[in-house]
């Protein structure tokens, strides 16, 4: 959704704020509740919200720094102990890093925000996943650029590399990658990132490299997705944005970061003083937790995502002109419904509405998340298995409807 003005506005709007638009997870959410708030039951599977709980450790630490009176300011990349920790998980992935590299901030999209104010020039063009994120072409047309989509592969739906190879000008500034991808649970492989390291030393590019879930993978010989700053060829091109919202239950503490070359780290500390000083310390002391204690609670709840995941696209599969292929990565399937539509030429927008009012499941259509998301639905299984059984049920009920 974008805004636009009317003959009442008083204030006259700098027009860059007309290109930001939102999040269309939260514009359900907001309709599911208004809808729970007159006695209706939903199923929310429109969110990326993990149903645990954050683990007990980790909010003992944030509950002790309230007790403790921790809660005072800080440095504005984040407190030395807690981007001490995170140069570890990174240099746990193969990932040379220093904590001088890592700018703390209130949750992802900050991170991912300043990173395109650091490198986005007015003109240039950005590289993004169609279907993808909602908040990348927002941040760029922000920044006065053009996004550039790029679609993925419709059988394992990692990144297509050959249509980003033709896409590129002399304009191409910057890639947004994310993997595991949001949302359609598609991921990358060793091959994929060679192929896409070789296009951006060859054509001078920076990588935005999104790895939010990164831990949630469903590859047994692997515990996070590759990631393409783990190639030293391009190192020094790639920032990454990571947070502690999907693995560690932590989606209310708002805590991201941005792990940067160093070259850049002192430019992207000054975006922090500008936009929003410093995270709150009690989120901080529970990150430092989250790294540096048992990391049990996360690979319990990504086998419980695993389960779920089995469900799900097996029960999607079963209905008739259905498709879910089974996500790599995440909590999201992205069913292909274009043949259950099709004999009534009923859009994807116009079903999800459908989904919520008449059956109260609270999914997301798949445009969405782009134009190529058209026919898609996306449900998170991040819900829990009663929201989970509700939502498919509803889902076939609602397509028989038609």
């Amino acid at each position: 959704m974008t805004w636009t003005p009317t003959n009442t506005d008083r204030i006259r709007l700098a027009g860059r704020i007309s290109g930001l638009n939102g999040e269309g997870a939260l514009d359900v959410l907001a309709r599911a509740r208004a809808l729970e708030a007159r006695g209706r039951r939903v199923a929310h599977v429109e969110v990326g919200e993990p149903d645990f709980p954050t683990p007990p450790h980790i909010v003992e630490a944030g509950a002790r720094a309230l007790r403790e009176g921790d809660t005072r300011y800080t440095p504005a990349a984040g407190l030395p102990e807690l981007r001490a920790a995170i140069a570890g998980s990174i240099e746990a992935r193969g990932i040379p890093a220093t904590p001088e590299q890592v700018i703390v901030t209130p949750g992802v999209k900050p991170a991912l925000f300043y990173s395109a104010l650091a490198t986005i020039e007015p003109g240039d063009e950005v590289l993004l996943p169609d279907p993808g994120f909602p908040m990348y072409p927002s941040f760029t047309r922000f920044t006065g650029a053009t996004p550039v989509p790029y679609g993925l592969r419709p059988d394992d739906r990692r990144p297509d590399v050959d249509e980003i190879a033709e896409l590129i000008t002399p304009r191409t500034r910057v890639l947004f990658l994310n993997a595991p991808h949001n949302p359609t649970g598609g991921s990358v492989d060793a091959v994929t990132v060679e192929r896409l390291a070789e296009l951006v030393e060859r054509h001078d590019l920076v990588v935005i490299t999104d790895e939010v879930y990164g831990r949630i993978t469903y590859d047994d010989n692997h515990e996070r997705a590759p990631s393409l700053a783990a190639l030293a060829s391009v190192r020094e091109r790639v920032i990454v944005v990571d947070g502690f919202s999907k693995a560690y239950a932590m989606t209310g503490w708002r805590l991201g970061y941005a792990f940067v070359p160093l070259a850049i780290a002192e430019r992207m500390a000054m975006l922090a003083v500008n936009g929003h000083t410093c995270t709150a310390t009690v989120a901080q002391r529970a990150g430092i937790a989250a790294l540096t204690g048992p990391q049990e609670a996360v690979r319990d709840m990504v086998a419980e995502f695993r389960r779920r995941r089995e469900v799900v696209v097996s029960a999607l599969n079963r209905i008739p002109g259905v498709t879910c292929p089974t996500p790599a990565g995440a909590f999201y399937a992205f069913p292909d419904l274009r043949k259950a539509l099709a004999p009534t030429g009923t859009r994807i927008e116009v079903f999800a509405d459908r989904l919520l009012e008449d059956h109260g499941v609270a999914a997301l259509a798949g445009t969405a998340f782009g134009p190529r998301g058209a026919g898609h639905l996306r449900i998170s299984f991040a819900a829990g298995r009663e929201a989970l059984d509700h939502a498919l049920s509803g889902i076939r009920s609602c397509l028989e409807a038609l």
